[in-house]
């Protein structure tokens, strides 16, 4: 029987582990080359991990929630099956999409579906989108089996089947297999107890969510990491606030975006940072890395309220057409979870 180690992927140059979401195949299930077979999160992004070869999951070698450095085994795939164990694993994913057609069109109105606007999507799950012409808008009524709700490959390809056999006369709700119906509840958890803290009785107590949770032990650990020093120069920019209002209907009539003040700010930036370039440097102990790139972090708002910071690489390499251009591209992408680990990855400078 020969196995195929599937590797925790490298996700950036500064990522070096990742976390477990959730696992989109459970052990003896059937696998397709290139189908994805678990969620993980790192401190920038959230993706699919597919596998390259097909085969039969044999082992899962991390749980949910364990920490995974890059470049290690996290699943043991079976290449070459025995026809029966693949022909048992499709009797049962047979058996288990019968299972789902049967309760996945309910007849509860809309409002009672477990989707949300703002949710995650894998790439893997908006390329299917696009190319079965399912506008976001329609994702977003599609109910996700993975972690938090999320729509996974299986859950947008059965909606798409239904779709197209025109069954959806109402909306698809969360699915429910047979495993899970006759799963025994979870023991209750036991944690060791906290030491008490007094808030008052006006409060409400609000749980961090995992981005925010990676922000603030971040910042706690660049404190420790770079020295923190706040300055302030007061600027008049009326002339540019003027220049910009003059300006911008003709811009976007003629290139086609709208000019805001973020890309004529970068512009200002890069022209400082290659007069004075050790402002684009770095720290490593003793030594200073000076950064022949100018690449500059934009913050970027997301949906959920949290910032994202996306990179404009070689930022001196572009005009304000193109850096409008760039600027526009990034946010609204950071606003869709549409962002690649690439397009945060590798800023010398972050400048808004």
């Amino acid at each position: 029987m020969a196995q195929f180690e599937l590797i925790m992927p490298k996700m950036g140059e500064s990522i070096m582990e990742a976390t477990i979401l959730t696992w989109l195949k459970n052990e003896g299930d059937l696998i397709e080359p290139e189908e994805s077979v678990l969620e993980i999160a790192t401190d920038k992004v959230d993706s699919e991990v597919p596998s390259p070869m097909g085969g039969i999951l044999r082992k899962k070698l991390y749980a949910e929630n364990e920490v995974v450095a890059v470049g290690k085994p996290i699943a043991l795939i079976d290449t070459t099956a025995e026809e029966s164990d693949s022909a048992n694993g499709q009797a049962q994913t047979s058996t288990s999409n019968a299972e789902i057609h049967t309760v996945a069109i309910l007849t509860e109105p809309l409002h009672q579906t477990t989707a949300a606007a703002d949710r995650f999507y894998s790439p893997l799950v908006l390329n299917i989108a696009r190319e079965e012409g399912i506008a976001m808008s329609e994702l977003e009524r599609v109910a996700g089996t993975g972690k938090d709700g999320r729509v996974t490959k299986k859950d947008i390809l059965d909606y798409v089947a239904q779709r197209k056999q025109g069954k959806l006369t109402a909306p698809v709700v969360a699915t429910t297999t047979e495993q899970t119906i006759v799963a025994p509840p979870a023991a209750p958890r036991t944690e060791a107890p906290a030491a008490k803290v007094s808030y008052g009785d006006n409060v409400e107590i609000i749980e961090m969510d995992r981005m925010r949770r990676l922000i603030a032990d971040h910042m706690v650990m660049s404190k420790h990491t770079s020295a923190h020093v706040t300055s302030f120069i007061e600027v008049d920019v009326t002339e540019m606030v003027k220049w910009r209002d003059r300006v911008k209907h003709a811009f976007e009539k003629r290139e086609g975006e709208k000019i805001t003040f973020t890309p004529i700010f970068i512009e200002a930036v890069v022209k400082a940072l290659k007069e004075y370039p050790l402002l684009n440097a770095s720290v490593d102990g003793t030594n200073i890395i000076m950064r022949k790139n100018i690449n500059i972090g934009m913050a970027a708002a997301l949906p959920s309220g949290n910032l994202i910071v996306p990179v404009i690489k070689d930022a001196d390499h572009k005009n304000l057409i193109g850096l409008t251009k760039t600027v526009n591209d990034l946010a609204q992408r950071a606003r869709h979870n549409k962002l690649k680990p690439e397009d945060i990855q590798g800023g010398t400078f972050y400048a808004i």
